[in-house]
């Protein structure tokens, strides 16, 4: 992506706490030891890798190869739906809905049935949210938190299953929700609606680089020799792919990481924080992820707890509700008003009474578990 663009108002926020905060905590090498470079380093490899893949029309002639078979409407919506789903488990939330969300819209255009557009959308949207939750991968907050934890695989996994579990089947009841889902389509889509395909040799070393990202992940080898490797072979096969990761985001996390350093420095707030935090690590993440998103507040909330799974579950879970609690489902909404501007406001709705069912649903279930 571009470097220069609009301001973020994530980013200046970050920065304007971080830049505030210095005045009350002086400016030093301590700084340094703020930032998690594991994190960021790793984030940008996958960020790199994942945009190679989109390059190369991966993810869309998969998604085309799935939609060989569909013949009936609850059909496609079901492939529309779980592909985001799964998907999201390895190529985060974002990169999901900035794939798969698009080629929704033109599949069921082509299949005439525009009727279906907001609701599939809707759920394809919180279905990248909900299926990302279960692996460090799936989203920036899960692999901050995991390289901070130093939980392993198995660890991680176990805290998020459940409610990973319960999301698909409340996906899966949702595919039924839509309407005239047992009427055949028009037209069958299949891998014809993406035309051509990426370099084969690319595809084959962008795959290696994922492989070697993952080791990292899960600390089998050092992340700097992940990013290194990732450096050296793309600015090698196309340099222009570097360009193109989120250094928004990146920028993002170090303001944050700043700030979050401070306020840990502050005893007055760094106590206070802490004993607001003390058991209700889960509600409060859940809670502000509404205001300023899960990201944020994964980095906000981490430094003043050590009830990590809590923290982990609230702000997953947290990415439901608001358009804003995740910043992933800005990249749908977006999506969709650019073409149909004028039901956005129906959009808005369906998007609001859905996430609210679903976080209902998993914060009962938090409570059982």
């Amino acid at each position: 992506m571009k470097l220069i663009k609009k301001l973020d108002p994530v980013l200046a926020v970050a920065w304007v706490l971080a830049i505030v905060s210095a005045f009350f905590v002086k400016p030093s090498k301590e700084y340094i030891g703020y930032i998690d470079f594991r994190s960021l380093g790793i984030l940008w490899g996958l960020m790199v890798i994942i945009q190679g893949f989109r390059q190369n029309t991966v993810f869309e002639k998969i998604a085309g190869k799935l939609m060989g078979g569909v013949k009936k409407a609850w059909q496609l919506a079901a492939v529309l739906i779980f592909m985001c789903f799964i998907g999201s488990m390895f190529i985060t939330n974002d990169v999901a809905l900035i794939t798969f969300v698009p080629f929704a819209l033109m599949v069921l255009h082509s299949c005439g049935r525009d009727d279906l557009m907001i609701p599939i959308i809707v759920f394809q949207t919180i279905a990248a949210n909900l299926g990302s939750m279960l692996t460090p991968i799936g989203n920036p907050q899960n692999l901050y938190i995991y390289g901070l934890t130093g939980m392993s695989l198995p660890e991680f996994v176990s805290v998020m299953l459940p409610y990973t579990l319960v999301s698909a089947v409340m996906l899966g009841l949702a595919v039924f929700t839509i309407p005239n889902k047992k009427a055949k389509l028009e037209t069958t889509s299949d891998s014809n609606l993406i035309s051509g395909f990426g370099s084969v040799p690319q595809i084959v070393i962008y795959c290696l680089l994922f492989i070697v990202a993952l080791l990292s992940v899960v600390r089998v080898i050092p992340w700097y020799f992940m990013v290194a490797a990732v450096f050296v072979v793309v600015a090698i096969m196309d340099y222009q792919i570097l360009f193109r990761a989120d250094y928004i985001l990146l920028l993002t996390f170090i303001g944050f990481f700043i700030f979050t350093g401070n306020l840990a420095k502050i005893d007055v707030v760094s106590n206070f924080l802490g004993n607001i935090m003390e058991g209700k690590e889960f509600a409060l993440s859940v809670i502000t992820s509404q205001f300023i998103s899960n990201v944020p507040a994964t980095l906000m909330l981490s430094g003043f707890t050590t009830e990590y799974k809590e923290l982990l579950a609230g702000v997953n879970v947290g990415g439901l509700g608001t358009l804003i609690a995740s910043m992933a489902s800005l990249i749908s909404f977006k999506a969709y008003t650019k073409e149909h501007k004028e039901s956005s406001g129906k959009y808005f709705a369906a998007f609001t009474i859905f996430n609210i069912l679903f976080l209902i649903v998993l914060c009962v279930l938090h409570l059982f578990l």
